[in-house]
């Protein structure tokens, strides 16, 4: 069974160095591994390809000319990777979304000049959603370029992170600010978002790719949708327009209740293998998918099927 994996994560020590140096502590090595240690890695769990992004909403948050030359370099060298071995990896561009003109630039370049699979946008950027006008030009680029847009959590404001994530130990606090918790309430909320303000009604060609398993949506997605309804007499209602240009991955979450809530919600067609590398397990990853009870057909969907056709892979 072939297996693709969509939210794999690069992040090299040169990018990181001009961050501060500080992030990723523990995982920093790794990250910045793309050779045999990380095809090593990818084989014993049976990956044939790993679609790699940098994980950094540092990038997307940095003061706007560093935020601009940080993901040009690193796109650039997600390219040089790529380049080497194509067979093995493929990119999803990181774009400086504090500057809508210069992120339409670097989207054209990600695309068209390196040849990468579409962004990987990570949440609000400085408390500003991608619902708000000013991404409107950016939205109506990504559908000329018929790119998917895989949306990843976001550190939260500053506000939120008072208000919800203090007062308590801070290890407890940072992991439920983060995967404990607050990641997926956001991100969820950020798509919820797009679809009820009509984002993505305007926007009807966009294809969204989130990840750990849905980041919430297949268990509330029904119950938002009836109290949203349909915002300003928009056509769809949110959960139809949510099925319809949104796919899920299993980023994180291999666990069986949890993918077959989203294979209850989002359907098969819908949901893509992802391991969250090097921060997830490869193999226990792909074990999970190999032993959900799924027709063979399904479990090749979601193993490589599905990410071909919206990744518009060869």
């Amino acid at each position: 069974m072939s297996l693709i994996a969509l939210e794999e994560h690069l992040f090299t020590n040169d990018i990181n160095q001009r961050l501060g140096g500080r992030l990723f502590p523990g995982f920093a090595d790794r990250l910045d591994d793309v050779g045999e240690q990380r095809l090593a890695a990818m084989d014993a769990a049976g990956i044939d390809l790993q679609v790699l992004s940098f994980p950094s909403h540092e990038i997307q948050e940095a003061e706007t000319r560093l935020s601009i030359e940080l993901a040009h370099d690193a796109n650039d060298q997600l390219a040089a990777v790529v380049a080497q071995r194509p067979d093995r990896f493929q990119a999803f561009a990181a774009l400086p979304l504090s500057d809508v003109d210069a992120s339409i630039r670097e989207l054209r370049r990600s695309i068209l000049d390196l040849g990468f699979v579409g962004p990987m946008l990570f949440g609000q950027t400085h408390g500003h959603f991608l619902d708000e006008p000013q991404f409107e030009p950016l939205w109506a680029e990504i559908e000329a370029l018929d790119v998917p847009v895989y949306l990843h959590p976001a550190e939260p404001p500053t506000a939120v992170r008072d208000a919800y994530y203090s007062n308590i130990d801070a290890s407890i606090a940072r992991a439920l600010e983060r995967g404990a918790w607050g990641w997926h309430a956001e991100l969820g909320m950020h798509v919820l978002r797009l679809a009820a303000s009509g984002t993505l009604e305007r926007h009807r060609s966009v294809q969204l790719i989130v990840g750990h398993m849905g980041e919430n949506l297949p268990f509330s997605l029904q119950r938002a949708s009836d109290q949203l309804g349909n915002p300003g007499g928009l056509p769809r209602n949110v959960m139809q327009t949510v099925l319809d240009q949104v796919a899920i991955t299993m980023a994180g979450y291999p666990y069986e209740p949890a993918l077959l809530c989203a294979l209850l919600v989002f359907g098969a067609d819908n949901i893509l293998f992802s391991v969250d590398y090097p921060f997830a397990s490869n193999v226990r990853a792909a074990d999970a998918l190999a032993q959900a009870p799924l027709s063979p057909l399904d479990r090749e969907k979601i193993a490589s099927g599905n990410a071909r056709r919206i990744l518009n892979l060869r």
